[in-house]
């Protein structure tokens, strides 16, 4: 595995990379087909990730970062720099420290020196309970936001600083930012540090987890991705519907359509655009072409209100569909059901990839209620006295 083999020097030689915020546009390379998993780790990966920005919380954090900033100009000049000559005397370091350094770090310099304070910290606190406060959390937002996946995982997984990340967010957002840079293997180590340590997998984990594990494509993952979803369907938790797509996606490519079925059982909704494309390439890999023809024809017989979005499906699965049936019976059928496909704009160039690895919106904030009228503009009275007198 490609770890941090001195995280200093590594950090110096990343100071050019572009920020968390660039990130979020997704790049526009070359994509990894499913027609094509070999060549998953030859292309171009787009920078995606799987968690919303309410989970991250980037923006909250940068928010704070300004706030705090201004704060600490006026009352105390250059923190980091009386900080590290702290750090070089070997002075106790001190919570409130320790979180305005967190929050201060503007450059790769300053989130080594945080690094390192980190590990003093963690070392004279190794007996004392942190629950009061989790620095974990923003040691890995600030490292999402300088672009230093490698020193996020080198010291998420380092067993110096063992049960300084006690949570499971840290580990979620270390994740999808390895995700993000195609860093699947380190990603895959710091799932295997936060199952050793103990750390619950949330929602968000088993959907990291499958997705690593679909985007690593091998023998192994595939193993360590059916561990995850059995262990939590035994157990009787929730697993969420994307993971779950993950997993069957992940079974198609191992050519494994048994499982990938039954798999594509356990979800309990499947009207999503995701799914549908899911359910049309099972039955094409399951060699039902005209079950799979029959899917087209029904969604373009369907008579929707005109409001509502109709399902499109890749161009990717539709000409692994004509790649099946060439030359045989079904063929006319084929071409006759997706050319009127394409005519209902029902075709999309997006590849099976692209609508797995998107991100998702998030919850949506609901505008603040606003408090009712309780007085009469004409009377300045009470309301309900106004309309009695009235």
């Amino acid at each position: 595995m490609r770890m941090v083999q001195s995280t200093g020097n590594m950090a110096l030689a990343r100071l050019g990379r572009c920020c968390r915020s660039l990130v979020r546009e997704p790049s526009k390379g070359l994509f990894c087909g499913i027609l094509q998993p070999s060549a998953i780790e030859s292309c171009v990966v787009a920078k995606r990730h799987l968690l919303s920005e309410d989970i991250i919380k980037l923006q909250d954090f940068q928010q704070k970062k300004l706030v705090v900033a201004r704060r600490v100009d006026r009352l105390q000049g250059n923190f980091i720099e009386s900080f590290g000559q702290k750090l070089q005397k070997n002075e106790l370091i001190v919570r409130d420290d320790l979180k305005l350094l967190l929050h201060l770090c503007q450059t790769v310099e300053d989130l080594v020196l945080a690094r390192d304070a980190i590990y003093r910290y963690h070392a004279e606190n190794r007996n004392t309970h942190l629950e009061d406060f989790r620095f974990g959390p923003l040691f890995i937002r600030q490292c999402y936001e300088l672009g230093m996946e490698d020193l996020a995982a080198s010291t998420l997984t380092d067993k110096k600083i063992s049960g300084f990340f006690n949570d499971a967010t840290s580990f979620n957002i270390g994740i999808d930012m390895l995700f993000t840079k195609g860093s699947y293997e380190d990603a895959l180590e710091v799932l295997r540090t936060m199952k050793s340590q103990g750390i619950k997998f949330n929602k968000d984990t088993l959907i990291l987890a499958c997705g690593t594990c679909y985007k690593m494509n091998t023998a192994e993952s595939y193993r360590i991705c059916s561990s995850l979803i059995e262990e939590g369907h035994s157990k009787g938790n929730f697993i969420p519907r994307h993971a779950y797509c993950f997993a069957v996606a992940l079974a198609l490519q191992q050519n494994d359509v048994v499982k990938a079925r039954s798999l594509y059982s356990r979800i309990m909704n499947t009207d999503s655009r995701l799914c549908q494309n899911l359910k049309f390439l099972l039955l094409v890999k399951a060699g039902e072409l005209k079950n799979a023809i029959s899917m087209l024809s029904m969604e373009l017989s369907y008579q929707r209100p005109t409001f509502v979005k109709k399902p499109d499906f890749s161009q990717e699965l539709i000409q692994l569909l004509r790649l099946q049936s060439k030359d045989g019976p079904l063929m006319m059928e084929v071409e006759q059901a997706v050319t009127q496909l394409e005519q209902a704009g029902q075709v999309t160039h997006q590849t099976l990839d692209d609508i797995l690895c998107h991100t998702p919106s998030g919850k949506r904030k609901l505008a603040p209620i606003k408090e009712e009228k309780r007085t009469s503009k004409r009377r300045l009275k009470p309301l309900q006295q106004t309309l009695l007198l009235e």
